[in-house]
């Protein structure tokens, strides 16, 4: 069926996590992975490490206040895969198409995530306890 957005593919795997150095040790030193960018991205009270292996990406995420949604995440299912993060070509129609068709969206807009992509989640209640971000470039 036609749909009004298209997945291009998987943006990265996002990983929470309670240290980052830890992660390190083992990604970048043990395994060889590519240690791209470490940002912080306020909106999000989070600081994101991004491993590229390959074309393909994780993300490890590290709360950086006790209330955020990663440090609530730690405290409730503790270390461990966050989400799966998608690329669209046109995020603001699929965000418009899914929330037509029942789906509960975490954001109805699109804002600015780590690597200055536009992004916007679908609460996990639609989607198997699964969470998912949506990503596009700008």
């Amino acid at each position: 069926r036609k749909l009004p957005f298209n997945i291009i593919g998987i943006e990265h795997v996002g990983i929470a996590v309670k240290d980052l150095d830890r992660i390190s040790e083992v990604f970048s030193d043990l395994l060889g992975l590519d240690l791209r960018s470490r940002e912080k991205v306020a909106d999000d009270q989070v600081i994101t490490d991004i491993y590229h292996a390959g074309e393909d990406k994780v993300e490890f995420l590290k709360a950086t206040s006790p209330g955020s949604p990663i440090s609530r995440f730690l405290q409730k299912k503790g270390e461990g895969m966050h989400h799966i993060a998608f690329r669209v070509d046109n995020l603001q129609s699929a965000l418009n198409y899914l929330s037509t068709q029942g789906i509960q969206l975490i954001d109805t807009k699109p804002r600015i995530g780590a690597e200055d992509l536009k992004v916007a989640f679908i609460h996990p209640k639609s989607t198997g306890d699964v969470l998912v971000e949506l990503c596009e470039k700008k």
